[in-house]
């Protein structure tokens, strides 16, 4: 069980030290979320972008990267491509947003000639130290998929089930979201989720344990369950939070961390290696977390 952020720093040292590549490097707060990830022992860096001006922000800022290797690529969507093509390729374990915009390096990550496709789509999953909580719970999607239906809803679902038993948690706890604990017909997330629940039950979704419609407090909160006299092994105890849809999942996600003060690693999973996308927004704790989390899996 994972009961801090601080756990997948570890996981990351145990196993194979893993090769991250940074396309189009030439950011300061990506190189600087790199340089402290190899500091902590958590990752080798490959840097691929424009060499002069990588150096020009290194000297500024005064960082290190003489331990790095450096690819020159100016053109940014060649340098996603140098990128992806390094870790399809087996030369590299994990790839990372710089200084380009998101749908450059997911266009490269899709690739259908030598990206990285595995599974039907790719999805954001989170996880969050909440000091209120008794484990770490992780949060799926916030980032991604905007209005999923079904399909895609348990497509997620399996994405991220499939990454978090890569953490060592055998068998989540996995909570299907809505605004009540009951199947209401005029709630079409009421509905999928008692489907989706169903269909871990019969097999049809393997390797977690599923259950819902769940309001957010009867996932969390024991208590609470038992006020309402919900009786599932996942209420008050969920490994895994599936929001309906990208408003309910980030505005949860925000919450966590500027409400609660959590701590956050996120990556971009469902891909044949882990993506990261960190943004200029997020603290430098949670890019060193999110670049562990990228790292912690076998």
């Amino acid at each position: 069980m994972l009961r801090k952020l601080t756990d997948l720093h570890e996981l990351a040292r145990k196993h194979r030290k893993k090769k991250l590549v940074l396309a189009a490097a030439q950011d300061q707060n990506a190189l600087e979320a790199v340089i402290n990830a190899s500091g902590n022992g958590i990752v080798d860096v490959v840097l691929v972008g424009n060499e002069p001006r990588i150096k020009e922000i290194c000297k500024s800022h005064s960082l290190d990267i003489s331990g790095f290797e450096l690819i020159h690529e100016p053109d940014n969507d060649k340098a996603a491509a140098i990128s992806v093509q390094m870790v399809s390729g087996k030369k590299a374990d994990i790839v990372m947003k710089g200084q380009l915009s998101t749908s450059s390096l997911l266009k490269a990550v899709l690739n259908k000639e030598w990206g990285l496709r595995s599974g039907d789509i790719l999805s954001h999953l989170a996880l969050f130290e909440v000091t209120s909580y008794h484990k770490i719970i992780a949060l799926s999607d916030a980032a991604m998929n905007i209005a999923p239906d079904f399909k895609v809803k348990v497509a997620i679902t399996k994405n991220a089930v499939s990454y978090l038993q890569k953490l060592g948690i055998d068998t989540p706890k996995v909570a299907m979201l809505s605004a009540v604990e009951t199947v209401n017909p005029d709630m079409r997330s009421s509905l999928e989720a008692a489907a989706i629940a169903k269909m871990a039950e019969r097999g049809q979704i393997t390797g977690c344990v599923i259950d819902g419609p769940f309001a957010l407090d009867n996932a969390v909160s024991e208590k609470s369950a038992k006020l309402k006299n919900i009786q599932s092994p996942v209420a008050g105890d969920a490994d895994l939070l599936i929001g309906d849809d990208l408003d309910v999942s980030n505005a949860l996600y925000k919450a966590f961390i500027y409400f609660a003060q959590a701590s956050c690693a996120a990556v971009i999973v469902g891909a044949s290696a882990p993506v990261v996308l960190t943004s200029r927004a997020d603290s430098d704790e949670t890019k060193l977390n999110s670049i562990a989390l990228a790292a912690a899996i076998n």
